[in-house]
């Protein structure tokens, strides 16, 4: 009789957990600006690289490297953004919103980079033995770079009992690949106030 009244009880308690934990989505719009934990988020990725695309593009350099290129627009490539925070953050798509604000600013022209330039070598050379002659695409005919873009996130926290302060700082330099040359670099700083 005990172990079938522990039986009920557990059957009981397992039953009383699982319909208090039940979990419950709601769709919102990804623009929509939601902070839940404190932490970098869609929102941070997306304003900061939205901010510093409209500053690099607004700065002397584009100016200038049109005057001496006979209005040619510059070939940028975005690089590493590095992650130094003290949290996970998936630098790449904070590379594909500075990617996708540069080719909606039709200010510059974007070239692939890193390992998705290298899938496309890879697909030329498949294409040297396999593609007709008609449609295969040549070696060394790719557009070279002017410019890379390069970077760093970075953070700051500070917190006492439940209350905390983090700050980011989010650093970009823009430079002339042919001469070294940094002709731009900008900062963006977020700070959060989080309360437990």
């Amino acid at each position: 009789m005990k172990k079938f009244l522990l039986a009920c009880t557990a059957v009981v308690a397992v039953s009383v957990f699982s319909v208090s934990c039940k979990t419950q989505v709601t769709r919102i719009d990804p623009g929509e600006q939601v902070d839940l934990s404190g932490r970098w988020n869609n929102t941070d990725s997306r304003l900061v690289s939205e901010e510093m695309i409209q500053d690099v593009l607004n700065q002397a350099w584009l100016g200038n490297h049109l005057e001496a290129n006979k209005g040619q627009k510059p070939v940028v490539i975005v690089g590493f953004v590095t992650n130094k925070s003290h949290e996970h953050i998936e630098a790449e798509t904070f590379v594909k919103d500075i990617e996708q604000t540069f080719i909606r600013s039709q200010r510059v022209r974007l070239v692939q980079g890193g390992k998705k330039r290298e899938e496309l070598r890879a697909e030329k050379a498949d294409q040297q033995t396999n593609a007709s002659a008609s449609s295969m695409k040549k070696f060394g005919l790719e557009q070279g770079a002017d410019y890379i873009l390069q970077g760093s996130i970075n953070s700051i926290v500070d917190s006492q009992k439940r209350r905390k302060v983090v700050y980011y700082q989010i650093n970009l330099e823009l430079t002339n690949i042919q001469t070294n040359e940094i002709v731009w670099n900008g900062d963006k700083k977020i700070a959060k106030y989080v309360k437990n």
